[in-house]
């Protein structure tokens, strides 16, 4: 995927990329088949994964929640795991401002508003953010469940 299809440049010269937390844990938790290309994507620095404190706030909370937990355990994990690949990934910015267009989930809100700020690719599965696709290209973001 080229910078244009995907977002702005970065300082790196490859694009930037909003990770939900549902992808966020399928990258570095459940090891999801799909979420292969965007690992390759982040360690191949091709993509400069763009993240708020809020959201890493978010990713502490829901590890902490009994089903993930079982499934840390289970991958031989733990909460730090995550959260230090989150550190050695994503690269922190401020909290975007409310974008023009309001998401029926108050919790992704906050990927809505980074990606419309940066206009760059938002990857989630939440349906609630892909029904907006049409609304949030318009805004120069590509929101979509895979890379």
């Amino acid at each position: 995927m080229n910078a244009e299809a995907t977002g702005a440049p970065t300082p790196a010269g490859g694009a930037s990329v909003i990770l939900d937390t549902n992808i966020v844990l399928d990258v570095f938790v459940f090891n999801d088949p799909a979420a292969v290309p965007v690992r390759q994507a982040l360690t191949d620095k091709t993509h400069d994964w763009l993240a708020t404190q809020p959201m890493r706030d978010e990713l502490a909370r829901v590890l902490a929640y009994p089903k993930i937990a079982v499934r840390l355990v289970f991958y031989k994990l733990n909460a730090d795991d995550v959260i230090a690949k989150f550190d050695q990934y994503a690269r922190l910015v401020d909290v975007a401002p409310k974008a023009s267009v309001t998401c029926s989930d108050a919790d992704d809100q906050k990927f809505i508003d980074l990606a419309v700020q940066h206009r760059t690719l938002l990857l989630s599965k939440d349906a609630d953010v892909l029904s907006m696709r049409k609304r949030l290209l318009a805004l120069g973001v590509h929101a979509r469940a895979a890379m």
